[in-house]
């Protein structure tokens, strides 16, 4: 449901002084729940959320446990002096209990509160404990921005256990207060069903908190909407997600490991249902159902879009799953279809919003990094995940992004970056034209963080087609082995922080102990 509110009523109806995000957690007693157990009376079952955030829109979410009414109010004050009360959203098991809200015309830069609670359909006497979150809506001038991103939650059996505080990353970057965060995707791991108890490297026992919708993979909509609902078990997430507007993208393991459209998993006894584009579908339903997100009027379900936050930053969010050819050998020297992997329209869709931008920085939020090679068949080595395929000349699906970087350069398109997570390590990338076989492109940067909460992996080959130039990186050593618990500490997230006076461009990458492990800063360029 879309709501739409005049900025000048909102403005007018709602206190005028602005609070901040960190001054809502230093009233953590005002903000945490207290939920009702009576049995007339619906529950907040996780947390409530942000996300989709701009200059004048947000999106946001509750669940309750049953079918009932999702009343929100809006303000600009943690106290809801003269709030704004938006009209109800009725939730239903056709949508797990769900509501999504999606609130227009907000005034920019604005620290906004919402509360949500949900009522008994028959008489709204009953009602659950609200719940309070907040976000901050992007600025229609030059301000200070910090944002965060990483990937990869709650992957390769390393669910919550709560013994060792749960999802901890979450935590360190809620403590940074930034104005949002991006989810590079591999939101879930439905392909990862969590035992009750793993053996760590070191001998020692991890414990899950197990569900019914986790033990297996997931299949059915109401298993995929379930691994939604596990990572919100954890207090750090809800926190975290009650705090912090969030942009999510998709990868892999929202569906399972390594999908294209088309596949058939006939090789894989754990699924009854082999079509992997059924899967998709039922997965891409409850992404939309289970987080924030906005739909899009022309195309239902799509994922990929682009965010203006302000005259400093630009925000293109990709989608290098749903339009990709199958998985193979990569290495077909010319253009064909089974070359594609972002697609013929979403190519044209980035280079026009490109070539359109007039914000400073355009940051590329991919979900795959561009110069990993990341294997599809690992034990062999024959096919190829990502779009990377060795060292050499462009082939296969890297001929999508040498017409990206040519035409960026021909375009005189300034001050990208790009982002991205997906190999459980972190990174920092210079890609080098001087060191590249092909060298049509402007130099540009690639930060890779993750993972949020999963095994720890890498590091992955690096292929120099475009030239990238390793500048950092920080994985596990030999000796320790690859899939590490969260609980041996390489957990990564990155911090950007744009200056509002020079606007130059820093990058932080970090820890969950929230070690500063590298850093450079960027200097814009302006013609």
């Amino acid at each position: 449901m879309s709501f739409r509110l005049s900025r000048r009523k909102f403005l007018t109806t709602t206190a005028s002084v602005t609070a901040t995000a960190g001054a809502a957690s230093a009233m953590g007693g005002f903000f945490m729940p207290s939920i009702s157990r009576a049995a007339d009376r619906p529950m907040i079952t996780h947390g409530v959320q942000s996300g989709d955030v701009t200059a004048n829109s947000a999106c946001i979410w509750g669940r309750a446990d049953r079918a009932s009414r999702m009343i929100t109010e809006i303000a600009t004050t943690e106290n809801f002096s003269r709030s704004v009360r938006i009209p109800h959203v009725d939730v239903l098991p056709e949508r797990d209990f769900a509501g999504k809200l999606a609130l227009n015309d907000l005034p920019a830069g604005q620290d906004v509160f919402y509360k949500i609670h949900f009522e008994n359909l028959d008489d709204g006497r009953a009602s659950s404990e609200p719940v309070i979150g907040h976000f901050r809506t992007a600025p229609a001038a030059k301000r200070n921005i910090r944002f965060g991103w990483s990937g990869d939650t709650a992957g390769q059996g390393w669910g919550i256990d709560e013994d060792r505080g749960g999802m901890k990353t979450y935590a360190t970057i809620t403590k940074h207060n930034p104005d949002f965060f991006i989810h590079s995707g591999d939101t879930i791991y439905a392909d990862g069903p969590f035992a009750e108890q793993a053996k760590m490297p070191d001998g020692d026992i991890w414990k899950n908190i197990t569900t019914e919708d986790t033990g297996k993979v997931a299949e059915t909509l109401a298993e995929f909407r379930g691994n939604y609902k596990y990572n919100m078990l954890d207090k750090n997430v809800r926190e975290f997600n009650r705090l912090i507007p969030v942009y999510y993208q998709w990868d892999d393991h929202e569906v399972t490991n390594n999908w294209y459209p088309g596949e058939m998993l006939t090789g894989d006894d754990r699924y009854s249902e082999k079509s992997v584009s059924l899967l998709a579908a039922r997965a891409n339903r409850a992404f939309r159902e289970m987080l924030p997100i906005t739909e899009h009027a022309s195309e239902p379900g799509r994922v990929y879009r682009k965010v203006s936050y302000g005259p400093s930053l630009e925000i293109f969010f990709l989608d290098m799953r749903t339009y990709r050819a199958a998985n193979d050998a990569n290495n077909s020297p010319e253009p064909n279809d089974k070359t594609t992997f972002l697609g013929r329209e979403q190519i044209e869709w980035l280079k026009r919003s490109l070539l359109n931008s007039k914000a400073t920085w355009k940051v590329i939020a991919a979900d795959m990094p561009i110069g990993m090679i990341v294997y599809d068949d690992w034990k062999n080595k024959s096919t190829f995940e990502n779009l990377a395929n060795g060292d050499g000349a462009p082939a296969g699906r890297e001929l999508e992004i040498v017409e990206l970087l040519r035409f960026i350069k021909s375009a005189r398109i300034l001050n990208t970056v790009w982002l991205t997570a997906d190999v459980h390590y972190t990174a920092a990338h210079y890609y080098d034209p001087n060191k590249a076989r092909f060298q049509d492109f402007d130099p540009f940067w690639e930060f890779v963080s993750g993972p949020l909460h999963a095994g720890t992996f890498g590091p992955n080959d690096m292929d120099n087609t475009f030239g990238p130039q390793v500048m950092y990186t920080k994985h596990p050593t030999e000796e320790q082995g690859v899939n590490l618990p969260p609980s041996f500490g390489l957990q990564f997230f990155g911090l950007v922080d744009i200056d509002a006076e020079n606007e130059q461009f820093r990058v932080s990458l970090r820890d969950v102990a929230d070690e500063e492990l590298y850093t450079v800063t960027l200097d814009p360029v302006y013609s």
